[in-house]
């Protein structure tokens, strides 16, 4: 499997690299960056009533992910990052210092694409996009193993799946209350 993962890694950063990519890919990832994006659009929508249970699901979704990918995943796997392993990569980006797998960023971007969608909310939409871009981000930047994005992306799935079950699970005993 690491095989596979360098030769696609390879092949992105010989063949994709170019120069305005080089400026945009870091922008685009320090959008993933402790999930700012996700957690300032969770934020956006718990202060609209309309929108509030998106927003708690989307708040849901965000806080199982960092349990479970950032709290317990990481350091059970403790896979060390493609950037460590291939030492002569010219990164763009600050070389971070946590472990490799799952990609935090793809699971947290993820989250909130799966989320949103079971929300029944159009913004799932222009989320998955800007999800993908913030994923294939981290290959670009050589910071993650395409397993690892991969992995993100099904965990993140699954966890804004639960998100919005326990949104839903909350509104029910918020409305037996009151």
């Amino acid at each position: 499997m690491l095989s596979l993962d360098f030769t696609i890694l390879n092949w992105i950063y010989d063949n994709c690299r170019t120069a305005w990519l080089d400026v945009l890919m870091p922008l685009i990832t320090k959008l993933g960056n402790a999930g700012a994006v996700w957690i300032v659009l969770a934020l956006c929508l718990l202060v609209s009533r309309k929108y509030r249970k998106t927003g708690i699901a989307l708040c849901c979704a965000l806080a199982l992910d960092i349990i479970v990918c950032n709290g317990m995943l990481k350091p059970f796997v403790a896979r060390i990052r493609p950037c460590d392993i291939n030492t002569t990569v010219d990164l763009l980006i600050t070389r971070p210092t946590d472990f490799s797998f799952p990609s935090g960023h793809t699971a947290a971007s993820f989250a909130a694409v799966s989320a949103l969608y079971f929300c029944r909310r159009k913004l799932w939409i222009p989320a998955l996009v800007l999800a993908l871009l913030i994923s294939f981000s981290r290959l670009y930047l050589y910071v993650h193993f395409p397993s690892d994005v991969i992995a993100g992306i099904l965990l993140g799935a699954v966890l804004g799946f639960i998100g919005y079950r326990l949104s839903e699970f909350a509104e029910r005993i918020w409305q037996r209350r009151h």
